[in-house]
């Protein structure tokens, strides 16, 4: 698999965290993909911590949101992906 092949199904991803829980959604819905490398993907949240004001998002990204994140990933590309952010 490849970042191309994550990006272009990244919205599904998302849409299965927010049917799953919208907290987690809310906390991973404005990463950026930046990279995969030996089933890890590296999210980065600096476009958006610039447009967040005072408001303290990476507060809720949790253990247990990022592991939400991970099985809809393991739902829609059949193999279990490691979340890293940045």
């Amino acid at each position: 698999m490849t970042l191309s092949e994550i990006k272009a199904r990244w919205n599904e991803v998302l849409d299965l965290v927010e049917r799953e829980n919208r907290i987690a959604w809310l906390a991973f819905f404005d990463a950026r993909l930046v990279s995969f490398d030996n089933n890890k993907l590296r999210l980065s949240f600096v476009d958006a911590e610039k447009l967040s004001g005072v408001h303290d998002f990476a507060a809720v990204r949790k253990e247990s949101h990022r592991k939400v994140l991970e099985q809809a990933c393991v739902e829609i590309f059949g193999e279990q992906i490691e979340i890293m952010t940045e």
